[in-house]
């Protein structure tokens, strides 16, 4: 069996703060871990930590935050997802799956009927396996010094009660991303 699977099935715990020094553990040291240095965005911290240790070591995040947003007309809420990240040593091997479905299971008592997130083309089809359904239309996002942008990454939806539906029309975000 190699150094990194275990017959220990891994388990997501609530992380009391996430810091720099816990994505470094995850990621590595790199000026761009996400790979979304060239969005030139300014994103915010999350609020609430998932993570997954392996041999006493911090594998896997997700973090979540409640955002307001208007859809159309409407104002609301949603749980915006960021933050997500496995070691890459560890990729592969279900973590992405267990610490973001923790984390949705955790947003499922907030209150918002759906969770949001921001991603890399390439991360698509992992959220879709995860559930979750890719926003065909542009998001606006504040940035500081008042500027409004639009999100130059991929937005994806996900429910989080059975009977919420994503209403039609256009998206802004009332903050920085997450």
């Amino acid at each position: 069996m190699s150094e990194n699977q275990s017959t220990v099935a891994p388990t997501v715990v609530r992380l009391a703060q996430y810091t720099k020094a816990d994505q470094e553990e995850i990621l590595g040291n790199s000026d761009d871990p996400f790979g979304v240095a060239w969005t030139g965005l300014t994103w915010l911290p999350k609020e609430e930590h998932f993570g997954i240790r392996h041999h006493g070591r911090l594998v896997a995040h997700a973090g979540l935050l409640r955002l307001p947003v208007a859809i159309s007309d409407a104002e609301t809420e949603v749980v915006g997802v960021g933050g997500v990240a496995v070691s890459p040593a560890m990729q592969g091997q279900g973590f992405a799956r267990l610490v973001v479905t923790a984390a949705l299971e955790h947003a499922r008592t907030m209150g918002p009927q759906h969770a949001l997130l921001f991603c890399r083309p390439p991360l698509v089809s992992l959220y879709q396996r995860l559930g979750w359904h890719p926003l065909g239309k542009d998001v606006l996002v504040e940035q500081p010094e008042g500027r409004l942008v639009t999100m130059p990454l991929r937005t994806m939806v996900t429910p989080l009660l059975d009977d919420a539906r994503w209403p039609s029309g256009p998206v802004r975000l009332f903050s920085l991303p997450m």
